[in-house]
Order: C-alpha cells, then structure tokens, then sequence
C-alpha cells in the first residue's frame, strides 16, 4: 500500500508535529483510500508515525481493472505533487496511557470540528510559498475565534481542527464566527457540532464523541454548519434556528443520527 505523508511544521503541539498521511490501495476493480491526521515523533529510521484520531475511509468502485489502476496511478501522482513525501513505514494507531493514580475523568462538552473543502486543489493551485500563508492566516483565525467563546483546542487534523465547548450555544457561535472570518481568505469550510461525553486522563482526551462530530462535519457542504440532533435538543430555547438536513447513517457510528443546518 503506497503511503504519503507532509509534515505540518506550522501545527504543533505537545506530541510532535501534527501532519497528514494519505495510504492508497487497490484491489481488483476498487481503490483503498485512508487518510487523517498523524502525529510524527523522531527523525529517520528512528521516526514514528502515530495517528492522531481515527483515520478516514472511502471506498471507489470501478468498472474494469485498468480504471482502477488509472484511479490509483493518478491518486498517487497527486500526492507526490502537493508537498507529500513517500512514506516506508507503517502507520501505528495512538496507544493512550492508563491513567495513573486515579481514573478516568467524565466530561460532558460540545465538540467542533472545521474542515477546509476541496483543499488540496487549493494547495495545488496557490503553490507552496503562497498557501503555507494561507494556511498560517486561517488557523490564526480560528484560534481568535475559539479564544473569544472559550473554546478548547483538542488537536489539528490536517487541514482541520477539532475543538470543545462547555456549552452548545458558544459552539455554534464560534462556528458561525469561524466561517464569516476565513471568507476573507478564500477558503470555503464546512463545519460539525455534536455534543456528548468523552472521558479525561491527564492530558489525553477519548471518546465516540469525537468521532461523531469528525462523521458529522463530514456530512456537511461546503459553508454549511451543521449540528446532530444532541445540540439543537440541548438549544430548544435559543434563538438560533436550525433547518432539518433529515436523517443519516454515519460512518462507524450505530443508529442513524438527525442532523440539522444552522440557518444564521
């Protein structure tokens, strides 16, 4: 499986560098796709590459074989040219630390998640130099905005960033925020809400909570908020009005879940 990676040098944190890998396979007549955010810790033979949440999947189905080889072999070219290394070793999944001396701690927030859309295309077009600028102005933005309604930064996912609320409202005015401030930019993002528990041992924080908000955000269009049905139940009397985007089955998560767009 052909694995890729490029080293976000300007979103570190406490781990190492968080960056983001790409593996591509394909089987027969379909191509293997997974990607995500990946913590990186060493340098050479000695580097560990570590991801930082659940990676993501997608699945492409084609007629023949040769389109499949041609799906791949593009793909693969692409990777090559926007700033990915050629990546030998495996990807490890995170291994969390038991807590020591006391249990896990529960908590209960709502959790954002922005996401740039089609920002490989952007990358490809603006070049290196011009969108590691764009890069650096967007996740300023987002921080000035997370900062201003108290929002947690969790970690960076590639081109995205996960965060915590201790309340819904906050969470959604921080997202409506986020995309009136990176307009300037000329990034389209979408953005997911979901509210739920997660569980904290020291500086470590797990959870489906999290890989609900990531399935909800995905969901979303391009300068779209979107929220499950868990925030908008905790936001009946707020004045923010909420349009039904109906009923989805996500990825990896029981049940379907009601989703709803923030229409301010």
């Amino acid at each position: 499986m052909p694995k890729f990676l490029r080293v976000g040098v300007h979103q570190s944190n406490v781990s190492g560098y968080t960056s983001k890998a790409w593996c591509i396979r394909r089987v027969g007549t379909t191509v293997l796709l997974k990607w995500g955010a990946v913590e990186v810790q060493g340098a050479g033979d000695k580097r560990k590459v570590t991801w930082a949440l659940p990676p993501r999947e997608k699945t492409i189905r084609c007629r023949t074989v040769e389109r499949a080889q041609d799906y791949a072999k593009a793909a693969i070219t692409r990777r090559r040219g926007h700033r990915y290394e050629p990546l030998a070793g495996a990807i490890a999944n995170r291994r969390r630390k038991a807590a020591q001396g006391a249990e896990l701690k529960q908590a209960l927030a709502t959790i954002l998640v922005v996401d740039i859309v089609r920002s490989t295309e952007k990358a490809a077009r603006l070049g290196d130099a011009r969108w590691t600028q764009v890069m650096n102005h967007y996740y300023a933005c987002v921080r000035k905005e997370l900062r201003a309604l108290r929002g947690k930064e969790v970690v960076t996912t590639g081109d995205g960033l996960l965060a915590t609320f201790r309340t819904p409202e906050a969470g959604v005015n921080c997202a409506t925020a986020i995309r009136a401030a990176v307009r300037t930019l000329g990034l389209e993002i979408r953005i997911g809400l979901h509210a739920g528990e997660y569980k904290v041992s020291g500086p470590d924080v797990v959870g489906i909570a999290f890989h609900i908000g990531t399935r909800v955000c995905a969901k979303a269009g391009a300068g779209e908020v979107l929220v499950s049905h868990a925030v908008k139940d905790l936001m009946a009397q707020s004045e923010i009005r909420f349009k039904a985007r109906g009923s989805h089955q996500l990825k990896g998560v029981p049940q379907r879940w009601r989703l709803y767009r923030v229409e301010h």
